[in-house]
């Protein structure tokens, strides 16, 4: 019995140590989210679930030397210091003047002597010191300059925020309805100082608005709850100029002004005050809801109840990245290296946004309450389609064919209540015509090869089908373009006719349609073979090759481009400058191309890259075309602002091209280039990622490409090899978990000199469809120096798609 203490405190030592190796590795404080809040990053710091409604993250004002009337469009840029609010929504990585935004509450330490509205961006807004600055996964803090600490959290449609004021000074915060990142139609606040409630709504939208006016418009409208734990002091409204204490209701949009930016003076909102001798701590639950005011209840009772602690809520959020972060657990490496692999999945996971309640109810494209069907479990939102149809759509569905799939479901409910048109970029309850093409296609035919399969897939086909085969009248609108055409298929009569979209047709520009066009027949042609209708595979796959007929061999000396064609079939001069006179092509020119140039859109054919580089005189001239591109003549590689005659791998325009090599007998110049691109413009910065994060599809390739695998044909799940960076990395997977060991794994060691296929030697620089579906193990051997014959037979090549009569 002397023994029975000892041995037991053994025994709980045991289990503690025991439990301690056994606890699940904590991915999501690997996550740094000021990655790419520089740069032209343009994602945002603050907290954030997976794929959630809500984004509680600080919105700056813009820089007073700037003309520029928003910070950046994730609403925070790294070199300012100067914060307005903290709001609610958000989206990462996007462009224009961004959007959203909604909601910003703003902590200070003054009276309200003056309406907010007379100056939105700047008016009550408080520097502060990245120093005292704190961004994690679910999570963000800040001490303001004028003493107060804030700190957010959030669930998937709920935030929490803790606001400590200081001693000796008022503690105020006002709820500023109307300031959206850019502006507002309508908003509204009511004060409830009875029950510690402020309620109200905001009705906004504007993306891109300031560039056409077919998108100066509102789409949705945002309806809020937030409840306090703290009586109030006082109380107060403001509309436009006049401030009114005491006051309970205003209402008032900031409007977007003649040139979609909100001008100054006009906006609503509330404030509420606190008692704060001894300085005061202020916690607030909020709900959302793009439904009601009654749903915006029902989600914050169901997620973030009343006696539910910020740290409940912040530990719910960490332990939610960790679920998904975990998916992908990776050994060895160095801290940066995991760093930035683990905030690129995070960024990754960020979009497309849950949109419904938890009732099941979300706002539809028809301004209607709809209700989840069948087995939908979220209408999800926020499709910025010309970027994700490239990588993050097969991520995000591989990861998870469920959320896959609901996505997919998502897109067919909203071109069902759009009057059938797929919009290529939708921001909450709208859509906004963004880019060009018609991405949802291949973005769905992706969502299916990578085992999305749990949504109303041959109604989506048949939708997509009706959309390619029959022009509708915004089809043939010049209205929104260039950057915003209104239609789904703008210029598709003369697609139907004559069979490339020709300079002055509805486009942003003719080639780049030509090329974008191809993909989505493309994807169609893909979905249609797999939901056994051949008939249509075989047309719509004809139907891709059009991109051959703006291909001009004579266009330049070193082997043709693609090229801008007039209507009557004639090549066509070059329009750089309205002012100037047409010239003769030149591979450098972005006339005919969306953020791009001829040079960088000629390899945009990912589906059947053996036939372009038959165009282009075969693998011998493919290479050199490739070695130039991605090189200078004295070998310095040139893969970002090296002129338009190299590629911008800060786009989606080049973003697949550094896997052609896998194409052309040389997959270990694959290797080389990707792992030195990873190396050089990916870091652990706030400049470390290269562009616009593009809602995840910057992040995404970055994912890929730290797997050593790629996603080049849309509508497929052939994965094209790189190198794996981690020297263990496993991928867990409803359908079938991936193994990777990779011997010898080492930033500067990217070169496979052997690779097994569950167990089999593999010559080939890609993997199956099956790989993608079903799982297995990867066996790499790396080194430090090429192998240059490993499956460098062009018999070896990843398979390329034409139509049979070719």
């Amino acid at each position: 019995m002397r023994y029975a203490i000892p041995l037991c405190a053994l025994a709980v030592a045991a289990l503690a140590r025991g439990a301690q190796a056994l606890a699940a590795p904590d991915y999501a404080g690997l996550v740094n989210p000021l990655i790419g809040t520089a740069n032209g990053g343009n994602v945002f710091p603050g907290a954030a679930t997976p794929f959630g409604m809500v984004q509680f993250s600080p919105e700056e004002s813009p820089d007073p030397k700037k003309s520029r009337p928003i910070a950046a469009p994730g609403g925070y840029q790294h070199h300012l210091d100067r914060i307005r609010g903290f709001s609610l929504t958000n989206v990462s990585g996007w462009g224009c003047a961004g959007g959203s935004g909604d909601i910003p509450l703003t902590p200070i330490t003054t009276g309200v002597s003056g309406s907010p509205s007379a100056d939105y961006r700047h008016a009550y807004s408080s520097t502060f010191s990245h120093a005292n600055e704190t961004a994690q996964a679910g999570a963000y803090r800040v001490k303001l300059d004028n003493g107060v600490l804030a700190a957010l959290t959030a669930t998937p449609r709920t935030g929490s925020a803790r606001f400590t004021f200081p001693a000796g000074a008022a503690a105020n915060l006002l709820v500023r309805v109307s300031d959206s990142e850019v502006g507002s139609e309508a908003a509204r606040v009511h004060i409830d100082a009875a029950h510690r409630i402020v309620s109200g709504e905001v009705t906004s939208g504007n993306f891109c608005g300031y560039i056409n006016k077919a998108d100066r418009r509102s789409y949705y409208t945002l309806h809020f709850v937030a409840v306090f734990d703290r009586p109030f002091k006082d109380y107060g409204v403001w509309k436009d100029l006049a401030v009114t204490p005491g006051a309970a209701d205003a209402s008032g949009g900031t409007t977007y002004g003649e040139t979609g930016f909100p001008p100054t003076g006009k906006g609503s909102g509330g404030w509420v005050g606190f008692e704060a001798d001894k300085g005061a701590t202020v916690n607030v639950r909020i709900g959302l809801s793009y439904v009601s005011d009654v749903n915006a209840w029902k989600n914050l009772e169901a997620e973030n109840p009343d006696g539910t602690s910020f740290e409940t809520v912040r530990d719910g959020a960490r332990a939610a990245w960790n679920r998904r972060l975990g998916q992908i657990a990776t050994e060895g490496g160095t801290p940066d290296q995991r760093t930035v692999f683990y905030t690129a999945l995070y960024h990754s996971l960020l979009h497309p946004n849950v949109f419904s309640d938890v009732n099941g109810e979300y706002e539809g494209f028809d301004a209607r309450a709809h209700t989840l069907e069948g087995g939908q479990r979220a209408q999800y939102a926020n499709f910025s389609g010309w970027d994700v149809y490239r990588d993050q759509m097969q991520l995000v569905t591989w990861l998870d064919p469920k959320v896959g799939s609901d996505i997919a479901e998502s897109l067919l409910n909203q071109a069902r209540q759009n009057g059938g048109v797929w919009d290529r970029w939708t921001h909450e309850s709208g859509g906004v015509h963004v880019m060009n093409g018609d991405p949802a296609a291949p973005a769905v035919a992706d969502i299916w090869a990578f085992g999305g399969r749990d949504f109303e897939a041959r109604a989506a086909l048949a939708s997509l089908v009706q959309a390619a085969d029959h022009p509708k009248p915004m089809d043939l609108s010049h209205d929104g373009c260039e950057v915003e055409c209104a239609g789904q298929r703008p210029g598709l009569d003369q697609w139907l006719t004559r069979r490339f979209i020709p300079v002055g047709a509805p486009a942003w520009g003719g080639a780049a349609d030509t090329l974008e066009d191809a993909t989505a027949e493309f994807g169609v042609s893909a979905l249609a073979a797999r939901l056994g209708q051949p008939d249509v595979a075989a047309r719509f796959l004809v139907r891709a090759q059009y991109w051959r007929n703006l291909f001009n061999p004579k266009a330049a000396p070193d082997g043709g481009y693609i090229q801008n064609r007039n209507a009557d079939g004639t090549w066509a001069l070059v329009k750089d400058d309205d002012d100037k006179a047409p010239r003769p092509f030149t591979p450098d020119t972005g006339d005919g191309f969306v953020e791009g140039t001829a040079a960088q859109y000629v390899w945009m054919v990912p589906f059947n890259v053996a036939a372009l580089f038959d165009a282009m005189g075969g693998l011998d001239a493919a290479r050199g075309r490739l070695d130039r591109f991605f090189y200078t003549p004295d070998g310095q590689m040139a893969v970002t602002n090296a002129g338009p005659l190299h590629p911008e791998l800060n786009n989606e325009p080049s973003i697949g091209t550094p896997w052609l090599y896998d194409y052309a007998g040389a997959p270990w110049k694959t290797q080389a280039l990707v792992r030195r691109v990873m190396n050089s413009i990916w870091t652990n910065a706030p400049e470390g990622i290269p562009g616009n994060d593009d809602l995840g599809a910057m992040s995404a390739w970055y994912v890929w490409a730290a797997l050593g695998l790629y996603p080049e044909t849309p509508g497929r799940a052939e994965l094209v090899l790189g190198s794996p960076l981690f020297p263990t990395m496993a991928v867990h997977r409803p359908l079938g978990d991936v193994m990777i060991h990779a011997a010898g794994a080492a930033a500067d060691r990217p070169y496979v000199h052997a690779l097994k296929l569950n167990g089999q030697a593999l010559e080939r620089p890609w993997l199956p469809e099956s790989f993608a579906l079903h799982g297995g193990t990867l066996d790499f051997t790396l080194d430090a120096a090429p192998a240059k014959a490993w499956a460098s037979d062009p018999r070896a090549a990843p398979p390329s798609f034409d139509a049979p009569s070719r």
